[in-house]
């Protein structure tokens, strides 16, 4: 990973165009050959970025100091540097990844296998459906033959509903995928967390863990 905090200003150029004036800011290059711009607030999003595959070019000569990244849809993201103030690589190898707790995991697992259980109609795509920034949970099709991606929690709070946002974004700007929409899927969703995942489209599903398992529960019932 190559981490640059230079003073800079950005332009992309693509289905849209927009433009970042001059400030100092993180640029994170990454072996995957993202980049990325990032402020010091907003927590984990960039103010822009490029998704994989996508090429870097640095400009020599008059375009000294101008860093060009295009991906396979011609879009560009130009970034042109004032002043570097900081520029390390450091190789961070093969992550192990997120390892869920045992519950989570076997949730996925049981999901996947009865996928009809988000309604009749829905195809699994597959499981742990890699992304730049890691994993979807479950990435499927729904009756109609849309993508839906459901990320799955224990207990649903809104730090999952962030994660299935970002997953959301960056799906959503693959052409052969899009439009997808989200699933949030949990044991036990916490009120703001639904608030949060209604207010941005995204779908709460409660998962009885029992039903999955094809356990009845022992309740008495009348029929």
């Amino acid at each position: 990973m190559r981490l640059v905090i230079a003073r800079c200003s950005v332009d992309y150029a693509g289905r849209l165009t927009a433009h970042l004036p001059s400030a100092p800011r993180l640029i994170l290059v990454k072996a995957d050959g993202s980049v990325s711009i990032h402020a010091d607030d907003r927590a984990y999003k960039p103010l822009n970025w490029m998704s994989p595959p996508c090429t870097l070019k640095e400009g020599t000569g008059e375009d000294e100091g101008v860093w060009t990244v295009v991906n396979k849809a011609g879009e560009k993201l130009i970034i042109t540097m004032e002043e570097i103030l900081h520029d390390s690589s450091h190789e961070l190898g093969v992550d192990p990844g997120l390892i869920k707790d045992g519950v989570e995991a076997h949730l996925q697992e049981l999901l996947a296998d009865r996928i009809d259980t988000l309604g009749e109609g829905y195809s699994l795509i597959r499981r742990e459906y890699m992304t730049a920034i890691g994993p979807v949970d479950i990435l499927c099709r729904d009756a109609d033959g849309a993508t839906v991606a459901v990320e799955i929690k224990r207990r649903g709070e809104i730090d999952g509903v962030e994660q299935l946002t970002r997953y959301l974004e960056l799906l959503n700007r693959d052409p052969h995928l899009a439009p997808v929409r989200g699933v949030f899927a949990a044991q036990e969703i916490k009120p703001q967390a639904r608030v949060l995942a209604t207010d941005r489209g995204i779908h709460c599903q409660i998962l009885d863990y029992n039903a999955l398992r094809g356990i009845e529960d022992d309740k008495l019932r009348l029929f």
